[in-house]
């Protein structure tokens, strides 16, 4: 693959080009050369875009894909083509499946399924066995199989004393724990936010202390044990504030938001559209101002879609049927371009969740391989259905304006525009 990038703005910090708009050319997946300008000979593609932006490629750590069990949600071959036409060059696949990603096969299964594709995909093994909370999982043999974390995707480890001993057991191999931060015991039958919208519409309600005090379980139980642990998908202002004091303290401990915690709150519940309804339930202003100064101020890791397809018949359902979840990759980088700093978006897209899943890093350099992500941060437009590539359509985002496009990426010796 051999092709050139002109007049291309470069947003990478560890690039001595960053900020710099600079011509790239690559050379059988190599960043051969980067300069002010290049001519080459017409053997070589040049690729020209309005605004053309390129960065580290991006990695979401939070992406389901049906397969196996679930393909009419979707499959993995379509899921990581939307991921690449969506700027990601890697995505962490949450264990969701059926069966349940719990053992090695099941990893190896996943892993073999993707292979070829310009998207990297990365399992994310159960952190317990069946997605039960009663036993652990094989997680030695998972990570040795290409598993790079271990965590029950929206199920909370209601055993304190397993998420203990996991803790300390995956410390042998560096293993990073993920714990959904939801005490069920709490959150009960919860659809939404527990709030003045949640009351005036009749729903049942999911209080922001299901989430902090799970969180402070799961604190209290790293500072005793070690080890490494990530809280995904974090929606409230006192979570961030319990994070930030964690690592006041030196505990090894790392967050992610989803891309909807940071734009939408409970207003948008009025409809009763049950694309609404996800895990955690959109918050307040309060909470969504939190979590964005949470993310400038770095306390908050990675920034994910938290992409979860649903097919019709369990999502265009009666409010209190609907399945918890929302596409996310096709609309994550136009619905936070302008809230947050393209910057801090990019950091949190690239270089915190690489070091912190341990998957390798490319720096834009001259002899570095071209992993790449390309957009254009000023192009504005509504987002519809015609914008959706997963096979499943329920986006939160769906009929909102959105700002930033993405052309595609180039990674692993393929392009995708």
């Amino acid at each position: 693959m051999n092709l050139l990038l002109k007049s291309a703005t470069i947003i990478d910090n560890s690039s001595p080009f960053h900020f710099q708009k600079k011509d790239i050319l690559i050379e059988n997946g190599i960043i051969s050369k980067i300069a002010n300008s290049i001519n080459v000979d017409t053997s070589i593609k040049e690729v020209q875009f309005d605004n053309l932006h390129i960065s580290q490629g991006w990695f979401d750590t939070s992406v389901c894909f049906g397969e196996p069990g679930f393909e009419e949600r979707e499959t993995i071959e379509n899921g990581l083509k939307t991921a690449a036409k969506s700027g990601f060059t890697a995505v962490a696949v949450n264990p969701n499946t059926y069966p349940v990603a719990d053992n090695k096969s099941a990893i190896e299964f996943i892993k073999n399924k993707a292979n070829g594709f310009a998207t990297s995909l990365y399992p994310i093994g159960n952190l317990t066995k069946g997605s039960e909370s009663k036993d652990i999982a094989e997680l030695f043999d998972m990570q040795n199989s290409g598993a790079i974390a271990f965590g029950d995707y929206n199920k909370p480890v209601s055993n304190a004393n397993l998420l203990k001993i996991s803790l300390l057991y995956a410390q042998n191999f560096d293993g990073l724990i993920l714990s959904f931060p939801q005490d069920d015991t709490i959150a009960s039958k919860g659809l939404v936010n527990e709030e003045e919208n949640s009351t005036k519409l009749g729903l049942k309600g999911i209080p922001a202390m299901a989430e902090e005090l799970q969180i402070i379980r799961d604190l209290f139980i790293l500072e005793y044990t070690g080890g490494k642990l990530h809280i995904p998908t974090i929606s409230t202002e006192k979570s961030t504030k319990l994070i930030k004091d964690a690592k006041k303290k030196g505990l090894n401990v790392t967050c992610s938001v989803a891309v909807h915690h940071l734009i939408l709150t409970d207003d948008e519940l009025t409809k009763f559209d049950s694309n609404t309804k996800v895990l955690p339930p959109l918050r307040t202003l309060k909470d969504t101002k939190a979590l964005i100064k949470g993310l400038n101020e770095g306390v908050i890791d990675i920034i994910t879609s938290d992409h979860n397809p649903i097919d019709i018949e369990h999502k265009k359902v009666e409010y209190e049927n609907a399945k918890f979840g929302t596409i996310g990759l096709e609309s994550l980088f136009g619905a936070l371009n302008k809230v947050i700093k393209t910057e801090t978006l990019i950091k949190c897209l690239t270089v915190n969740p690489r070091n912190r899943f341990n998957v390798e890093n490319f720096s834009i350099k001259e002899g570095e391989k071209a992993n790449l992500t390309l957009f254009n941060p000023d192009f504005e437009y509504e987002f519809t259905v015609a914008n959706v590539l997963s096979t499943s359509k329920n986006s939160v985002f769906l009929n909102k304006k959105l700002n930033g496009k993405v052309y595609g990426i180039i990674a692993n010796n393929k392009v995708v525009l």
